[in-house]
């Protein structure tokens, strides 16, 4: 297939470019650490905070496309993306991934304010220059991509709060270690699909067995981060109790793929949980919280 663009670029395809689904994710995330963080802030201070975050994310989603669009060829779930299918030029899609990611610092340092705007940076070029190359290295790459994944609920409490304190950090902590066991239960039942492509997952580099026993260390390791909220004053009991519960189904659920049987369909239901499990902690949190 041609590296160039064999049609004009629809709007649809620039949107798709920014991962519509992620970003809605992060925006969600991030309003959430704002509507946590202890001062209320203006309508207008959200709305840049969402804009400005909507396009740094938008941006870096657009480059880790234009970086792996090679790779995107090779796997069958990114292959009718824009550029592996030739319906854009790798081109319009970096100057579109540029421009958006510049655009977005200005709207978050004098909309919002320099905290929140080096936040978004620091989530833009290590997303796109640390986490992206690296998948084609090592394993690793995995916590290096948790980090940018977990700013935004920071930047939202930064957006109130204009510094880094301990509320903020913890929210951080839970989108850290919740990414963990996500990823790793996609690269369980992908693993063929990332070997095709030449990106190193955990189960193709250290085995099958590392990887469960990985998801249940940090599955462990998301929960006490998602009880430490209660100590720090966020939320009530009522959070507190319901953290616990789905913590501990989805460290059961996890400890479940120990057994032999536990193959791809446990690994796709334990991905599914995840994100279930990641809304409900969030609804709560927001119906407890102590703001």
């Amino acid at each position: 297939m041609a590296s160039g663009a064999t049609t004009r670029p629809k709007l649809a395809d620039f949107i798709a470019l920014t991962k519509p689904r992620i970003t809605l994710m992060v925006l969600i995330t991030a309003a959430g650490g704002m509507c946590l963080a202890p001062p209320h802030v203006s309508a207008v201070t959200l709305v840049m905070m969402l804009v400005g975050t909507a396009l740094i994310v938008s941006g870096a989603n657009a480059l880790n496309m234009y970086l792996e669009r090679d790779i995107d060829r090779k796997m069958d779930r990114t292959r009718k993306r824009p550029l592996p299918s030739g319906r854009m030029s790798a081109k319009t899609a970096l100057w579109f991934g540029v421009t958006i990611s510049v655009l977005s610092v200005p709207i978050l340092a004098i909309g919002v304010n320099a905290v929140t705007a080096l936040l978004g940076v620091l989530a833009n070029v290590s997303y796109v220059l640390g986490y992206t190359p690296l998948k084609q290295r090592s394993h690793v790459a995995l916590f290096v991509g948790a980090v940018p994944g977990a700013i935004p609920p920071l930047m939202g409490w930064t957006a109130a709060t204009a510094h880094c304190d301990p509320g903020g950090l913890a929210l951080f902590a839970v989108l850290f270690f919740w990414q963990i066991p996500h990823f790793l239960a996609i690269a369980l039942f992908r693993k063929e699909d990332y070997a095709r492509a030449g990106l190193f997952v955990m189960p193709n580099v250290l085995g099958v067995g590392a990887t469960k026993q990985s998801i249940i260390s940090h599955t462990g390791a998301l929960i006490a981060s998602t009880l430490l909220i209660f100590p720090l004053g966020i939320a009530g009991r009522a959070y507190l109790i319901t953290a616990f519960v789905l913590g501990c189904v989805f460290l059961g659920w996890a400890s479940y793929g120990l057994r032999e049987r536990a193959g791809n369909r446990w690994a796709r239901s334990l991905f599914f949980y995840s994100i279930a499990y990641l809304v409900l902690l969030f609804v709560a949190l927001a119906a407890d919280a102590r703001v």
